[in-house]
């Protein structure tokens, strides 16, 4: 249902999966587990994956922190899109990359789920993109000593939210990494919930 015309492909986009964005997040080892799942899922349907990395005062670019997780390896094909900001498109290369690739509809995943992931499907849905969340791949640290909720209820209440999303022409919503299919997204026959 995307607004983005002549944009028929879905792709996976993998927002800072990085060694010091989730060293000590919610539910690390499933989350990346599921984020794997859906990297090979998305390689194997021919869904592009496209790879964030986020970068600030306390998080060196090139640094052992900034890089993906281990369990995680990016293809040399698959784009690389470094940010600053929490939202995606912001001040980076990402809207170029997508409709190079013909991509109107995203499948996010990754963290932090309070900031990057909710600036991002935010910042998606407003250019017009669908944007879905996969509810059991992603996460965030405890802010709780700061005031925000524990981690388990930010995840919660982001999935609540978003599965009610919605604008003129285009989708939003919320499935589980088993839920996802490439394939069905592409062809407009799988609904978010």
């Amino acid at each position: 249902m995307t607004t983005l015309e002549n944009r028929p492909r879905t792709a996976l986009l993998v927002v800072d999966v990085q060694n010091d964005v989730v060293g000590g997040a919610y539910r690390r080892d499933d989350v990346v587990a599921n984020v794997a799942t859906l990297v090979r899922r998305a390689r194997e349907q021919g869904a592009p994956v496209v790879w964030v990395q986020h970068s600030d005062e306390q998080l060196a670019h090139g640094s052992s922190g900034w890089q993906v997780v281990p369990e995680l390896s990016r293809s040399a094909e698959e784009p690389l899109v470094e940010k600053t900001y929490g939202d995606a498109f912001e001040g980076t290369t990402l809207e170029r990359v997508l409709a190079d690739l013909g991509v109107g509809r995203l499948v996010l995943a990754g963290a932090q789920t309070d900031g990057c992931i909710r600036s991002t499907l935010h910042g998606a849905l407003a250019r017009g993109y669908d944007a879905t969340l996969v509810s059991d791949a992603h996460t965030t640290e405890d802010l709780s000593a700061w005031g925000a909720p524990s981690p388990d209820l930010v995840v919660a209440h982001t999935n609540l939210y978003w599965g009610f999303q919605s604008a003129p022409g285009r989708a939003a919503g919320t499935v589980t990494t088993a839920e996802v299919d490439f394939t069905a997204l592409a062809a407009g026959q799988a609904t978010a919930s």
